[in-house]
């Protein structure tokens, strides 16, 4: 899954911890050695981009660290809330959350639930008990590879199969950007992500981007994230975070944001492949 996203409040379940029902399995999100070499650029937008990425720490870096274990927080406008403990492991994607409150993910079910994906499958537990309920498992299959997609996301502008367009140069409250567009190839000529970077000149960061989900038929009208990052064991994190729709120039509504905050980041925490089963 390139990373499938949302527009609206309804969208949140499509980021994050997404509510929605269909399994979304991630596609081109295999991180390979070969994207930390130094390509042979398709464009300006692809050099841009590549640029950025060594310049927030690349997915060699990741791999360096081998793990990470933060705090998930996700809070929509009418005051609901997930939060969890996720965990990941870089080689592999392993991905486990655990959430203590989650009004938006399952909220049906009371107390604990654990959601894992093992490398080969997913699952789910409430309260220590396994679930095999297809729909929940289906809800598992996206919030899984979605979270640690839009942890890795930067990293992840370097797997092969993307395309890079220079779209402008801007200036947006007096900070400068370069624009680019980066999408995906499409397999079936069904429709694909897009996300539209506003890379700082002088910092090489990008600030916000827009983004649109095309396995829900959100194509039209993007979402805005806004950015504010953290500097965590030589990697540069993003991790306050808040997003709303907009126009493709960048143009917001008067709804209120979306809020994604991840804290208590620590990487290399000696995870195994066990820490990821039933």
């Amino acid at each position: 899954m390139r990373l499938h996203l949302t527009t609206s409040i309804l969208l949140i379940g499509l980021l994050v911890s997404c509510k929605n029902e269909n399994q979304v399995k991630p596609e081109n999100k295999t991180s390979t050695v070969e994207q930390e070499q130094p390509p042979k650029f398709q464009n300006k937008g692809h050099e841009l981009v590549f640029n950025m990425v060594q310049n927030v720490g690349n997915y060699e870096k990741l791999r360096q660290l081998k793990d990470v274990v933060y705090t998930y927080t996700y809070q929509t406008p009418d005051g609901k809330t997930d939060s969890s403990t996720e965990k990941y492991i870089f080689d592999g994607e392993l991905s486990y959350g655990a959430y203590n409150t989650h009004e938006r993910t399952l909220s049906n079910l009371e107390g604990l639930i654990e959601q894992g994906y093992d490398g080969n499958d997913y699952w789910l537990k409430h309260n220590g008990d396994i679930l095999t309920n297809e729909d929940y498992l289906k809800r598992v299959a996206f919030n899984r590879p979605t979270n640690f997609y839009w942890f890795t996301m930067f990293q992840k502008l370097l797997d092969p199969g993307l395309n890079y367009e220079f779209v402008e140069e801007t200036t947006i409250d007096n900070k400068n950007y370069d624009v680019v567009k980066v999408s995906f190839d499409s397999k079936n000529d069904k429709p694909t992500d897009i996300y539209q970077l506003y890379i700082n000149k002088d910092t090489k960061e990008v600030d916000q981007f827009l983004f649109t989900v095309a396995d829900y038929g959100k194509m039209e009208i993007p979402n805005l994230m806004v950015l504010d990052y953290e500097k965590v064991d030589g990697l540069l994190i993003p991790t306050k975070r808040k997003y709303k729709r907009s126009t493709w120039t960048a143009d917001v509504d008067e709804n209120p944001w979306i809020i994604v905050n991840w804290t208590n980041i620590k990487f290399n925490t000696n995870l195994t492949k066990d820490d990821f089963k039933k």
